[in-house]
């Protein structure tokens, strides 16, 4: 079969001729709408790629679609958004559907503006991962336009949410360590899991679990949480200080990997091994599996929450009501990052090192 460039001189009318179906039915199939039939779809595909057609964004805009997805990321910088955002990506690779990435202002990292710009462009759904943001806010912008939190451990009726399980995932940490003999088990979260539990955050959620498995271990009066930043620079500095303290723990549990990869440049500086001070993460981004790093930590499998959003937000818009809760499995992935814990020594010199 020849077939045309793309030409702005075809019209809907002339696609829904060559198909033999009515001018809906096209517009149904270009909006990837519910119900349209296997059938359908591909012979409204097969004249759209017969005749080149190409559906004119301006024209989208004024009868209230504009074909693209607002992505919204908390920053660029943390190396597990990619893996949402390929997953998204990959999702829509068969729609008409274009992303429109956001990142969070580092000065209003909660989201409230990147999200709201993204509206502001007219995009026809929204993805935003984990904002802090009120949820009364979410329901009201999902009153407007479709919505997905990934992230969000929410119960909505107005937005669907996809989730990893993050009590399963930390449990899955913490029985690790505890097994392996672990009692002094420091806990490392940023701003964000200490906002309490019933904030649906992934951090909170994370440090509870932590909490709950040093009180069931009879170790509760060893629980110890450090409020440190997302990045490596700040953890290390606070794992420096953790490491140079008479009592230093013997794991440090990091809420998500970056910060668990400071932790380990701070033991590596201190000249300890993890047969000394263990350390655990929790994303499972790359460079955590590279030799020199082998990092244990949890899988969320990032690609298929991206996927699954994306697959959510395109039914949204399509016409699907009743909300969609997704929550994906994790799995723990043990590397040599973390080892039973042996005796310590050479406390005077690590204190030396935590001034430094």
């Amino acid at each position: 079969m020849a077939v045309k460039p793309p030409t702005g001189s075809v019209t809907i009318e002339d696609v829904a001729r060559e198909a033999g179906v009515s001018r809906a039915a096209v517009s149904k199939v270009i909006r990837n709408a519910y119900g349209v039939s296997p059938a359908m779809k591909a012979r409204v595909s097969e004249a759209i790629e017969k005749l080149g057609y190409r559906p004119s964004v301006s024209a989208r805009g004024m009868r209230g679609a504009t074909f693209t997805v607002g992505f919204e990321i908390p920053e660029l910088s943390n190396p597990f958004f990619p893996k949402l955002l390929a997953g998204a990506t990959a999702a829509m690779s068969g729609s008409p559907y274009q992303l429109i990435i956001a990142p969070a202002d580092p000065a209003h990292a909660e989201g409230y503006r990147a999200i709201q710009a993204l509206v502001d462009r007219q995009v026809d759904g929204v993805i935003a991962v984990s904002p802090l943001v009120d949820p009364e806010w979410l329901e009201a912008l999902a009153a407007t336009v479709p919505v997905v939190m990934i992230g969000r451990h929410d119960r909505s009726v107005a937005y669907d949410t996809v989730v990893g399980d993050d009590e399963a995932g930390a449990g899955q940490v913490m029985r690790h360590l505890l097994d392996l003999g672990h009692k002094d088990i420091v806990h490392l979260t940023p701003a964000a899991g200490m906002i309490g539990v019933d904030s649906g955050v992934p951090q909170a959620i994370r440090l509870d679990v932590y909490r709950r498995a040093m009180q069931d271990a009879d170790l509760g009066d060893r629980i110890r949480v450090v409020r440190t930043g997302n990045g490596e620079s700040e953890s290390r500095r606070a794992a420096l200080q953790l490491l140079a303290e008479p009592d230093r723990p013997t794991a440090v549990f990091a809420a998500h990997d970056e910060p668990a990869l400071g932790v380990l440049h701070a033991v590596a500086d201190a000249g300890l091994t993890p047969a000394e001070v263990s350390v655990a993460g929790y994303d499972d981004i790359e460079i955590a599996a590279h030799p020199g790093i082998s990092l244990t930590t949890v899988n969320q499998d990032g690609e298929r929450m991206g996927r699954l959003a994306a697959e959510l937000l395109l039914e949204r818009i399509a016409g699907r009501s009743a909300p969609r809760h997704e929550v994906v499995r994790p799995e723990l992935v043990v590397r040599t990052s973390t080892r039973p814990p042996r005796p310590r020594g050479g406390a005077a010199r690590l204190r030396a090192l935590g001034r430094t």
